[in-house]
């Protein structure tokens, strides 16, 4: 009887820990999700493409971009739906400094896409492979691959396929990558629909523990919202005002900084003393020298031509033929050179620092040149050095802005620092539209 009471109980036990353990020992493992399969790179990025294609298509008509209607709303969406691509949902893209780069879209519809497939093969040439038992399409004109599943599909281009093949492929749920998740719980840019993340290598060691760029454009710009978060307290913080050269429209390179740098000065270890030391270097130029008697101001400006008047000795015959010389003025242009900085009581040792290093010169019209620039007069205000070509001193405003203007080969692009934190940085940076569309090509 004892036996058969400890058979029920132990029987009774069994059965109730099998209903309990049932779900668990039965339990299909969860697919992975679209973001578990994403691969570490340099940047990474997410882009909700039907919003990015409605944002700039008035761009692209007010620049009458050819073949633009296949870039619209209306056809990437007609598209998608085609070719069973759900670009409701944002697609992820990454990229490395070595150029190779990919991106990963949810598939609404896998039957759909070979059609796609299909319909490529009438303008390109597309060979089938088998990697790891699975068909891929391999573009060998544009050393590219596609690959996709029932929920996705991989578009790379590069010399890493296999590896990132792999990641993609062979990921469980929950496997999302380190940067994939730092970047995915990021609070700025959150609702933006074109987001680009970084914790490149190369920014670790200037001290940036982050990098985020937000898309944003009108029919005028595109323009990138830049935010940067770095590791250790910053030692520069913004100036309420200071001295910068009046805004003209001819500058092709142009920039104001107004800078609180007194902590600087006293951390030579910090990164961007250590980046501004590398970059003068490169031409000898004494940065800890400058940055010690630098008060943070700054003002730059080249570009178009400023008028100088040059004296010259003209022979002339008087009224009996005698040959006599005559000096004489003339009106000259110039290349437009502008640069002033404020500095403290030790300004003026720099400057012959300059001279005695040859970065300074002085010509046989006692003109000054920085280096290969045109000929400079100079003129100190309190304390602020002004050099300049023109003949007479450019105008000055007060101003609290730091922003700049880089032209390289025809492209001019703008750029501003907006705020500045203990730890954060958020600027902007502006890329004019209709020179990029009308010769194809950023620079």
């Amino acid at each position: 009887m004892y036996k058969k009471i400890t058979l029920i109980v132990v029987l009774s036990v069994a059965l109730g820990a099998f209903l309990v353990l049932r779900p668990y020992i039965f339990r299909k493992e969860a697919p992975p999700r679209i973001e578990d399969r994403l691969p570490e790179a340099d940047f990474i990025g997410r882009a909700y493409l039907l919003d990015v294609a409605r944002e700039t298509g008035g761009m692209l008509y007010y620049h009458k971009v050819p073949l633009r209607d296949f870039f619209s709303y209306e056809f990437i969406l007609g598209q998608s739906k085609t070719y069973g691509l759900n670009l409701q949902k944002p697609a992820y893209f990454f990229a490395n400094e070595t150029g190779d780069w990919g991106a990963v879209i949810e598939v609404s519809d896998s039957s759909k896409i070979l059609q796609g497939i299909e319909r490529m093969r009438k303008y390109m040439d597309v060979v089938d492979s088998v990697l790891n038992e699975k068909k891929v399409y391999y573009l060998p004109d544009q050393s590219g691959f596609l690959f996709y599943d029932r929920s996705y599909m991989l578009v790379y281009k590069g010399n890493d396929f296999k590896k990132i093949h792999k990641r993609v492929t062979d990921c469980k749920n929950g496997d999302i990558s380190p940067v994939w998740k730092s970047f995915l719980r990021e609070k700025h840019f959150r609702d933006e629909k074109l987001v680009i993340y970084s914790n490149w290598k190369q920014l670790k060691e200037n001290g940036v523990e982050t990098a985020l760029f937000a898309h944003d454009s009108d029919s005028i710009s595109f323009s990138l919202k830049a935010y940067i978060r770095n590791k250790e307290p910053l030692n520069v913080a913004m100036k309420d005002a200071g001295q910068s050269f009046a805004s003209e429209d001819k500058a092709s390179k142009m920039l104001n900084m107004h800078l609180d740098v007194s902590r600087l000065k006293d951390h030579p270890e910090d990164p961007i003393y250590k980046l501004l030391v590398k970059l003068g270097r490169k031409i000898s130029f004494p940065t800890a020298e400058f940055l010690s008697v630098w008060n943070g101001d700054l003002s730059f400006r080249q570009g178009g031509f400023q008028t100088v008047i040059e004296t010259y000795v003209e022979s002339e015959l008087d009224e009996n033929f005698n040959v006599t010389e005559v000096e004489k003025e003339k009106e000259v242009k110039v290349p437009g050179f502008s640069l002033m900085f404020s500095v403290n009581e030790k300004g003026p040792y720099f400057i012959q620092r300059l001279q005695n290093k040859g970065i300074l010169t002085k010509d046989e019209n006692d003109n000054l040149r920085f280096l290969f620039s045109p000929p400079l007069q100079m003129k100190q205000m309190k304390n602020y050095f002004i050099f300049h070509s023109g003949q007479y001193t450019p105008k000055q405003e007060l101003s609290n802005e730091n922003n700049g203007i880089w032209t390289q080969r025809g492209t001019r692009v703008e750029f501003s620092l907006d705020s500045l934190s203990k730890h954060e940085v958020f600027g902007t940076i502006y890329i004019p539209v209709e020179r990029i569309i009308s010769r194809n090509r950023f620079f």
